[in-house]
């Protein structure tokens, strides 16, 4: 597709993916040179369409980033009140205490979220800073400039055939360089593929592991919430031979997040 023309906008960094990384590093770069030309392209309609975690997660990393939170309404609105781990079995559950629990399972101090909402809240605090945000522009190829070095992307390309052929309503997108490129588009990104194969950044690696989560938001009755309540399990109805659990976090408004 090198043939097509494009037009092409230049800027001191491009970022793919306004997830949480993304928008972390967009902050951060206008922190530190306010004169920066950051953008940050996202292919979901809004930001946070595509962030689909219900979470607990540890302020520490906004604590750095953003101290007064707080006071900026970052939607972190359900502190963790309780922590229960249980180990499953057909006959009924066994209650393992906190204490022998990693680190990682301690949640003391972390706070029920929906990532999705913290993405949006924080695409406002970038853009705030002067950080220019694009929804709806997909990223379809990297851009790469006369020695082989990545310089930039294709955003906002539709209409190609299934065979990458332009189809009848083929729009070509543009061209955004950057003197860095950023890629932050979670679990197998597809750009980042494409890095990860053409400079053999996996040689010598080991192998990435990947898993499946799937989650539901219940709505459920008063008297059974328990906001700030978080429960892990392991073990039943899964074999030795597979790893996993389940997740049921109570936050605001007798929700609860079941996966």
């Amino acid at each position: 597709m090198t043939d097509i023309q494009r037009e092409a906008m230049e800027y001191d960094v491009v970022i793919v993916g306004a997830g949480p990384a993304g928008l972390s590093a967009a902050i951060r770069l206008k922190q530190l040179d306010a004169e920066l030309n950051v953008v940050v392209l996202e292919k979901g309609s809004e930001v946070g369409a595509h962030i689909l975690s219900g979470a607990v997660i540890d302020p520490c990393g906004l604590d750095a980033l953003i101290p007064d939170w707080k006071e900026k309404g970052a939607p972190l609105n359900t502190p963790v009140k309780e922590d229960n781990f249980y180990m499953l079995g057909e006959a009924g559950q066994i209650r393992v205490p906190n204490f022998p629990m990693p680190p990682l399972m301690n949640n003391h101090g972390n706070y029920i979220v929906s990532m999705g909402n913290v993405c949006r809240w924080m695409a406002e605090q970038a853009e705030e800073l002067g950080v220019e945000i694009f929804p709806g522009m997909a990223c379809s190829e990297l851009v790469y400039g006369d020695n082989g070095e990545v310089k930039g992307v294709v955003a906002g390309e539709f209409g190609k055939n299934p065979d990458g052929t332009p189809g009848d309503g083929y729009e070509p997108g543009m061209e955004l360089h950057g003197k860095y490129v950023f890629l932050s588009e979670g679990v197998r990104g597809s750009l980042a593929k494409e890095v990860i194969e053409k400079y053999k950044l996996s040689a010598g690696k080991e192998p990435q592991k990947f898993g499946i989560g799937m989650k539901e938001i219940w709505e459920v009755d008063p008297a059974k919430h328990k906001q700030g309540t978080v429960t892990h399990t392991m073990g039943w109805p899964l074999g030795s031979n597979a790893g996993g659990g389940s997740f049921i976090y109570h936050l605001e408004n007798n929700q609860v997040y079941v996966g």
